[in-house]
């Protein structure tokens, strides 16, 4: 690669670092995964940056690259990995709502497949068009759309579930605590 080639990619990266490192945020949930996968996409891309006639389609490109680059680690993941129905509860440290919004919402995307995933976030935290959106992933507009269809009812039915459980749970704590309280009250009547 030409001296200046090298020097295009290193002020690429540094421009778009922290854009590109939000992209990957969001397509893997752990931040060091997330800083690992940007890292490989960036040494794949690298070696064919001369490739790339139109610059301005460099970010496309990469994120194209981070994509396949999750997709192989998922698939390569180790078969002890079991899914469960319940996830853990994610706790929040930023008390801001749109904080635990988005906390919220990069939890329950951790329940669609890669490839709903991918579609999920081109589309609505990238704000590509159906039809960027399936050119960036090799699709059909048609399989973009039916496969975000599917994505957002799933998503749906995720936080639905989860209000649900936070109803209920909301209701054994009232209960338990309007117990709690009948017990004292019944301690402090025997001692008097």
């Amino acid at each position: 690669m030409a001296h200046a080639e090298v020097l295009g990619f290193e002020e690429y990266v540094r421009t778009r670092q922290e854009a590109l490192l939000r992209s990957a945020r969001r397509l893997v949930p752990d931040p060091v995964d997330a800083q690992d996968l940007l890292q490989t996409a960036l040494v794949r891309t690298y070696g064919r940056w001369d490739g790339i006639a139109d610059k301005s389609l460099a970010d496309a490109y990469l994120r194209r690259v981070m994509i396949n680059t999750r997709t192989e680690w998922w698939r390569a993941r180790k078969l002890e990995e079991v899914p469960t129905e319940q996830l853990p509860d994610a706790s929040v440290e930023d008390v801001t709502e749109q904080h635990a919004d988005r906390a919220l919402l990069m939890d329950v995307l951790t329940v669609l497949a890669p490839k709903q995933r991918s579609v999920v976030v081109l589309r609505h935290w990238e704000q590509m068009s159906t039809e960027e959106t399936a050119a960036a992933l090799g699709m059909s507009t048609g399989t973009v759309k039916s496969t975000l269809h599917r994505a957002l009812a799933r998503l749906r039915q995720e936080l639905e579930s989860r209000e649900l459980d936070a109803r209920m749970s909301e209701r054994s704590d009232r209960r338990n605590h309007s117990h709690a309280r009948r017990e004292e009250r019944g301690q402090e009547r025997c001692a008097a």
